[in-house]
């Protein structure tokens, strides 16, 4: 077996946070190697252990997880920040994508989405819950296809649009390939496609874009 991913956990409630522990010591590929409930300890913690992720709680005293995340993305850029929280509203997830955050998991959701979550920000990906991506994207299909910011309309194909609106959800190849029922190897072409378009090289870019053009605005509580 390779390296196992080494995980900081934080919240400052110690029945939710020994379920969490309980969780992922099942993932045989997975190591909590410490755990925090409040903000600053957390911080500490990390600095101290530069864990691969740290998955901590948004409402946590001394300093909340937007603030912890903003300070880890400087004090700790090598660890990967994934927020729980009970907060579906648009605006948290905002601050938290702004903040460096890699996922977005909600608690309700935590016990079945929270091992993938960690596993796709893990390779890189941003990952946004599901209950919580499927109403953006909802919104985006009714929602009128906005300029860019020079105020010129990107000439995307809406098949186009449409895959790199769910890549900036998080969706992977796969996911985007089954919902829109084409191949994975034509989500490749559209995301090359509407990438070399917008000028846009990497995923973050693609996030960074998808904020500027109101994608992670939609999101209704």
């Amino acid at each position: 077996m390779g390296d196992r991913t080494r995980i900081v956990l934080a919240d400052d409630h110690p029945i939710f946070l020994a379920g969490l522990r309980q969780l992922l010591d099942l993932e045989e590929d997975f190591e909590v190697i410490g755990e925090a409930a409040t903000g600053l300890s957390a911080l500490k913690l990390v600095y101290e252990l530069q864990p691969n992720i740290a998955v901590i709680d948004v409402s946590m005293p001394e300093l909340n997880g937007i603030g912890l995340a903003r300070r880890l993305a400087t004090g700790s850029p090598s660890t990967r920040i994934l927020i729980l929280t009970l907060h579906e509203e648009r605006a948290y997830l905002n601050q938290a994508v702004q903040a460096g955050v890699c996922g977005y998991v909600l608690k309700r959701s935590a016990s079945t989405t929270l091992t993938q979550a960690i596993r796709a920000v893990m390779v890189g990906g941003l990952y946004i819950d599901p209950a919580i991506a499927g109403r953006l994207f909802d919104a985006q299909q009714r929602r009128p296809k906005q300029a860019s910011s020079d105020g010129v309309a990107p000439d995307l194909t809406m098949r186009e649009s449409e895959v790199l609106q769910m890549i900036a959800t998080g969706m992977t190849n796969k996911e985007i390939a089954h919902k829109l029922d084409i191949g994975a190897k034509s989500v490749e072409t559209y995301k090359a496609r509407a990438s070399a378009k917008l000028g846009l090289r990497t995923r973050a870019e693609i996030i960074r874009y998808a904020l500027s053009q109101g994608w992670l605005e939609d999101i209704k509580s």
